[in-house]
C-alpha cells in the first residue's frame, strides 16, 4: 500500500467513475470554458515509461524546507494538489469533485510547480545532472533508496546529501512537473 505519484492515460482521463477521472476531466474543461479557454486533452506518456514514484519517505524535512523558502501561498501550490495538468493556470482550480483523498479536486499548473520545485533544488544544490530522468517506474525512489544517491553525494556532495529524503521529495515534484509538461500529461495521487 501507500500513495503513488502517477502519470494518467488519455484513456483514464476520459473514463467516469472508479475507473476513471472523467468526472475531473468534466469539471476542469467546464472551469476552461468559463474563462475562455479550450478543454483539455492529455498527451500519452511513453509506454513501458510511464510516470509512477511511491511518496514513502518521511516529508518532515521537506515540509521544513518548504516552510523556509516559499511563500504559505507557494507552498500550498506545491503540495495541496490533486491534479497536476501541463499548462499555466491563472490561479489553482478547485473543483466540486470529489476523489481519493478529498471531498473537492485542487488542480495546479504543472508551471507553476516546475519553478517552486526548482527553486527548491536550489537551495539543496541538488545535482540534477546526476538524478536520473523518469525511464520507468519507480526510478526515482529507487536511486535514491538503493545507494546511487550515495555515489552521487560522494562526487556531487551539498546540503541534498545531508536529507535524502528531503532531496527525494525535491527531486519527485521537480521531475513530475517535467514529466507532465513533457509528454502533456496529467499527474495524479492514486
Amino acid at each position: 500500500m501507500g500513495i503513488y505519484l502517477v502519470s494518467v492515460d488519455p484513456e483514464d482521463w476520459s473514463v467516469p467513475g472508479e475507473d476513471g477521472y472523467g468526472d475531473v476531466a468534466a469539471a476542469l474543461d467546464e472551469q476552461l470554458t468559463r474563462r475562455g479557454l479550450p478543454p483539455y486533452r492529455p498527451g500519452r506518456p511513453p509506454q513501458p515509461g510511464r510516470f509512477a514514484e511511491k511518496t514513502s519517505p518521511p516529508m518532515d524535512g521537506f515540509d521544513t524546507l518548504c516552510r523556509a523558502h516559499l511563500t504559505p501561498g507557494e507552498r500550498h501550490t506545491l503540495l495541496s494538489w490533486s491534479f497536476l495538468v501541463p499548462f499555466a493556470l491563472e490561479e489553482p482550480l478547485l473543483l466540486p469533485v470529489e476523489n481519493a483523498y478529498d471531498t473537492e479536486t485542487l488542480v495546479v499548473g504543472a508551471p507553476d510547480v516546475l519553478a517552486l520545485a526548482e527553486r527548491l533544488a536550489a537551495a539543496l544544490r541538488l545535482p540534477l545532472d546526476v538524478i536520473p530522468e523518469p525511464s520507468g517506474p519507480y526510478g526515482l525512489g529507487a536511486w535514491f533508496q538503493d545507494g546511487d544517491a550515495g555515489k552521487g553525494a560522494a562526487t556531487r556532495p551539498g546540503p541534498w546529501a545531508d536529507d535524502p529524503d528531503t532531496a527525494f521529495f525535491a527531486a519527485l515534484y521537480l521531475r513530475a512537473a517535467q514529466y507532465a509538461l513533457r509528454h502533456h500529461c496529467p499527474m495524479t495521487y492514486s
